[in-house]
């Protein structure tokens, strides 16, 4: 049996908000019915994680990297950007293995029919997750 998040049809994304102690502030999570392109997904995630901060008023994040203004998705780097040039945000990539709740989310966005949903208390199914962060649990990349 193949899990709904498994299949080539379905694209989710997601991402958790934290402070600087590593707790929970909000969740997203949605899925993108146009396509399957794991860059797309992770790009729409950053933006609509920018986003979402905007919204709830936070004023600091941190967010990295630098791509050609030829790549295939040039505009959406692009609106990533200004969002980033009018805040003082840093955003920094990890690996699936290096954040189990962004992973968490984004099966979760993937497995439901919402474009985009916040969360303003964790889902209790994400809360172990939180707490191996806190803890400092190490995954292996297999």
């Amino acid at each position: 049996m193949v899990a709904a998040w498994e299949l080539p049809i379905r694209a989710g994304f997601g991402g958790i908000i934290r402070n600087s102690a590593g707790l929970f502030l909000k969740g997203f999570s949605g899925y993108i019915s146009t396509s399957f392109d794991i860059l797309f997904a992770e790009l729409t995630a950053i933006h609509r994680g920018i986003l979402l901060a905007i919204d709830s008023d936070i004023d600091e994040m941190l967010l990295t990297e630098h791509a050609s203004i030829y790549h295939t998705y040039a505009v959406l780097i692009q609106d990533i950007k200004d969002l980033l040039s009018s805040r003082n945000f840093t955003v920094h990539h990890c690996l699936r293995e290096g954040n189990h709740c962004a992973d968490f989310l984004a099966k979760l966005g993937a497995i439901s029919n919402e474009e985009f949903s916040t969360y303003d208390t964790s889902p209790s199914d994400l809360l172990p997750l939180i707490k191996n962060d806190a803890m400092g649990v190490l995954y292996s990349r297999a």
